[in-house]
């Protein structure tokens, strides 16, 4: 049984996305590459088609885990979320009480995370930490260095 996740419908439709192109664009693709090199002859030493078929079974495995993801997804309404306290796809303004530098992060599921534009996995150190707190608290963070606290300035639904 896999876990639910929770998705925006920005999020869950690249998902689907990325599942329609696997489908329906790599897997013809691939099959092709199979049948081009099997039509080349001894398959014992057809290099071709043994990465050809290594291929197909990595895409077949990566499709099965995207087929169960999506299954297993299920879409926030986000008109319907408390601002009062840190939720998932909360835009969190925090900042570290030890060297007083603030931070912005919104908390996303696992596949939306991208550090880089400030979204962060609600599974994360960081985003398990913040849940669940209100403006005001500190939210301790387990890090390999330590505990780390995080003052909760501003919570806001973007």
């Amino acid at each position: 049984m896999s876990k639910v996740s929770y998705y925006t419908a920005e999020g869950l439709k690249k998902l689907k996305d990325e599942l329609e192109q696997l489908e329906h664009v790599e897997r013809p693709r691939v099959t092709n590459a199979i049948a081009e090199a099997r039509d080349k002859g001894d398959l014992s030493e057809n290099a071709e088609y043994h990465a050809a078929k290594e291929e197909q079974s990595l895409l077949e495995y990566k499709i099965a885990q995207l087929k169960n993801v999506v299954a297993s997804a299920r879409l926030i309404d986000e008109s319907q979320l408390d601002t009062s306290k840190v939720l998932a796809l909360s835009t969190v303004k925090i900042k570290n009480t030890t060297n007083k530098m603030e931070f912005t992060y919104t908390l996303v599921a696992d596949s939306e995370a991208d550090f880089k534009t400030g979204k962060i996995s609600v599974n994360s150190p960081i985003g398990k930490g913040l849940l669940g707190k209100q403006v005001g608290e500190i939210a301790e963070v387990q890090a390999p260095n330590g505990v780390m606290k995080f003052e909760i300035l501003e919570i806001s639904r973007d």
